[in-house]
């Protein structure tokens, strides 16, 4: 499964297309980066899955109780628009016309690693993103180490 680093800015053709980078290109495993997932993100932006992490990760949703009104919610939520998408010839991918409109994407966005995914904002809401989170940082590393210890000790 692939684990991706870096930031790029990308631009969005007339059609809706942006050319995958080839640092991330260069990041994928043998074989894998033909097809992904594309989807909506938990914000306001869209994540882009290699089709084993989508795999991996529908399994688990798929395992998830169905009786549960907020499974059921959560199930709607995350997989409607899920959409394979095939990288062309010239290393483009076609962000599906719904989804684009759901991140607010036209002209200009960013492409973000995010571990085994990526994801795809319109870049002045990522920009804006960053600049209204950036100052609690400190404060949210300090939360969150609590579910995997200090990621800076080695081992």
């Amino acid at each position: 499964m692939a684990s991706f680093l870096g930031e790029y800015e990308v631009a969005i053709d007339a059609k809706g297309r942006f050319l995958l980078p080839s640092g991330f290109r260069k990041q994928l495993a043998e074989g894998t980066g033909e097809r992904f997932v594309i989807n909506r993100g938990i914000e306001n932006c869209l994540t882009v899955y290699t089709m084993d992490t989508w795999n991996a990760v529908s399994e688990k949703i798929n395992r998830l109780n169905d009786l549960k009104p907020n499974v059921r919610q959560f199930k709607r939520l995350f997989l409607n628009g899920a959409t394979i998408v095939e990288v062309d010839s010239a290393d483009r991918i076609l962000i599906p016309k719904q989804l684009q409109e759901h991140a607010g994407i036209k002209k200009d966005a960013v492409l973000s690693a995010q571990g085994n995914k990526l994801e795809l904002w319109d870049k002045d809401t990522y920009y804006n993103y960053l600049r209204e989170h950036v100052g609690g940082f400190s404060k949210l590393a300090e939360e969150v180490a609590d579910d995997f210890g200090n990621p800076f000790d080695i081992i």
